[in-house]
């Protein structure tokens, strides 16, 4: 049966208020306080008053929505990107990179209930040497849109630069998508991915149907004209080189080859200080045995073994692990064994393990290791650096090492992702 409504629908004013933003958390929203609880606004800087809207008023917290902005902080920038605040990809272009570092500093030492001792940053821009970026075409314009989704929603925001791309890439963006929208199989681009290696760029073309000769042939003239390295991905797992050209990067010297679905830290500046500080921290002696674990390819495990008596790198993902093996090979380096193992399950146990381990690395994904620390602690390293990109797990992690006895020597802030909500760390954990 239908039902009819009143045409007289009920109509809530929601108050205004103004309030004095204190504080920036690490996705860029500005903390004021409220009746008792803290207010997030998106847009607000510290020392900002502004009169908002509370548009979702939860148990413990509220977040809110700008009206007006009744001063600017100092330290309010104009951001470079004009997709800021309708791209997901950023956060905090409108912040200061200082002030940015310095929040991210401030919420890694409330996680840690520490000071933190140093943070290692690189180029603020122009940092990203790899970018996925979704297709869509949109049948009632005719238009193909190549971007990042927006902030909270699927929508594709269609994009021409990108300045936190290294500008090789960036400078890419207008060709490729010149390129891909004249494509006979417009309709049937998923996304590309660019990364930019250190013997150039290369670019991987996801496609749900086959692409004719045509189709093909114009991709190529496009991949030539721009040095770029060309793979075509018909299905999510399958690769399709049409370059024989690998692409590779250095690591303290090392030369790692990988595929372009594998695994890289995406700030390559920040990267090589943080390997640098890592080996540092760990004070590698020409004696040691040192246990890399969740060691991808060897980004620390190469270098690790430049040092070490011996090296052992452990991984999940066995392709991984095999590539891990090839730059040893290629970097003719003999005393760093790679094995693909379930970290979860107890590492004390393996054969690799009997012969004791001085030291450990660990750079686990965002979950962190929880059923790593016990066997870590059974194998009683003098020091463990642990590398992590959420804090909270790192912080969950780190009190098992405290209360086996470990203290926190070092701890450090990773300005991995300027001008987003990432928070990346390390830490130094010595045994007294």
């Amino acid at each position: 049966m239908a039902q009819f409504y009143s045409a007289k629908r009920r109509v809530t004013t929601r108050q205004i208020i103004t309030v004095t933003v204190n504080d920036l958390d690490p996705f860029g929203q500005g903390v004021a306080r409220h009746n008792g609880k803290a207010l997030f606004i998106p847009g607000l800087l510290p020392d900002e008053r502004a009169e908002v809207v509370i548009n979702d008023d939860k148990k413990h917290f509220a977040l809110a929505l700008v009206k007006r902005r009744l001063n600017d902080s100092p330290e309010r920038v104009t951001p470079r990107c004009p997709y800021f605040g309708v791209c997901g990809g950023c956060q905090q272009q409108h912040a200061s990179v200082a002030l940015q570092q310095r929040s991210k500093r401030a919420a890694l030492a409330r996680m840690m209930k520490r000071d933190v001792d140093d943070i290692i940053a690189g180029e603020p821009w122009g940092y990203r040497r790899r970018a996925r970026l979704s297709l869509s075409y949109q049948p009632k314009t005719q238009q193909l849109h190549m971007g990042f989704r927006k902030a909270n929603a699927r929508d594709i925001v269609d994009i021409r630069q990108c300045p936190v791309l290294m500008p090789q890439l960036e400078a890419l963006l207008p060709g490729l998508h010149q390129c891909l929208a004249s494509l006979k199989s417009v309709r049937q681009l998923g996304h590309v991915e660019l990364v930019l290696a250190d013997n150039g760029p290369l670019m991987v073309l996801r496609h749900t149907a086959a692409l004719c000769a045509q189709d093909i042939e114009k991709l190529e003239r496009f991949s030539h004209s721009q040095d770029l390295a060309l793979y075509l991905a018909p299905q999510s797992e399958i690769l399709e080189p049409l370059t024989d050209k690998a692409p590779w990067y250095q690591s303290e010297g090392l030369r790692l080859t990988f595929s372009p679905r594998d695994f890289i830290q995406v700030n390559d500046g920040v990267n090589q200080q943080m390997v640098t500080t890592a080996l540092d921290w760990l004070d590698i002696q020409p004696t040691d045995r040192v246990l890399d674990l969740f060691c991808g390819m060897g980004n620390f495990t190469l270098p690790l073994a430049r040092r070490a008596a011996s090296v052992v790198g452990v991984e999940g993902v066995a392709a991984l692990v095999e590539k891990g093996q090839q730059n040893a090979a290629q970097n003719e380096l003999h005393n760093v064994t790679f094995f693909h193992e379930n970290l979860e399950e107890d590492v004390t146990q393996q054969p690799w393990a009997q012969h004791g381990v001085d030291k450990v690395l660990l750079d686990p994904a965002r979950a962190g290791a929880p059923g790593v620390m016990q066997h870590i602690i059974k194998l009683a390293p003098e020091r463990v650096v642990y590398v992590s990109c959420n804090p909270a797990t790192l912080a969950r992690d780190s009190e098992a090492l405290l209360n086996a006895g470990y203290h926190i020597q070092r701890l450090a802030m990773l300005d991995m992702f300027p001008h987003t909500g990432h928070l990346e760390s390390m830490v130094l954990f010595e045994h007294h």
